[in-house]
């Protein structure tokens, strides 16, 4: 009976785990996209102070995701979280032009430490449905994309946190860096979403070679 038991049980494979990190300058909207994500809802949110994690389910995914605040006295605090990062998200104001400098140069900071070197990278630019939120063009310039290393993957999504618009078409891609990742870039799993935004934006990945 218990070997039946057993070998029904292998018919149904464990979810793959990921563990991302979310990070970026404070009021850029992290909280607001990890409980969109969750809960398919807008939640009035907080400065966070701390941290939020929550596990998010995609089919055969399990994404236990950590959103760490973003306040200046917090962000020296970041490093204690890198350790066994599977992927990233890094979330930008698009409309917040005068802290973009701040914000690639603690995105530097950040992807150059050992534990997430070679990690896959979205960045959300999120907010763009403010009338002065840069593009995804002029981000990828502003942040120093093309500096990256060619061994790293990235991919920049353009976002409205409140609506949901691009957050799945940027969840679908980081998932798929992360699993390939996992399997030394072999197979990639075909991962399907529903509610897909309706921005049409300029997107950019690099598939640096290995």
């Amino acid at each position: 009976m218990g070997s039946s038991f057993t070998k029904m049980l292998s018919y149904f494979p464990r979810k793959e785990q990921v563990r991302m990190l979310m990070l970026g300058l404070d009021a850029a909207g992290k909280t607001t996209i990890l409980y969109k994500m969750k809960l398919s809802e807008l939640l009035t949110t907080i400065p966070t102070i701390g941290f939020n994690v929550e596990t998010l389910e995609f089919k055969n995914l399990s994404l236990t995701t950590w959103d760490v605040g973003g306040r200046d006295k917090i962000r020296p605090l970041w490093r204690h979280y890198y350790q066994n990062t599977n992927a990233i998200v890094f979330v930008v104001d698009s409309n917040d032009r005068e802290r973009i400098n701040d914000a690639s140069e603690q995105l530097h900071s950040m992807i150059n430490e050992d534990e997430l070197r070679d990690k896959p990278l979205l960045i959300l630019a999120n907010k763009q449905d403010l009338p002065n939120a840069m593009s995804t063009i002029e981000l990828q310039d502003k942040l120093g994309l093309d500096k990256l290393t060619s061994h790293r993957k990235w991919y920049v999504q353009a976002t409205v946190a409140t609506t949901g618009d691009g957050l799945y078409e940027g969840f679908e891609w980081l998932t798929k860096a992360a699993t390939t990742s996992f399997s030394g870039f072999g197979q990639v799993w075909n991962i399907a979403f529903s509610g897909v935004g309706e921005i049409r934006a300029a997107r950019f990945s690099n598939f640096g070679t290995t």
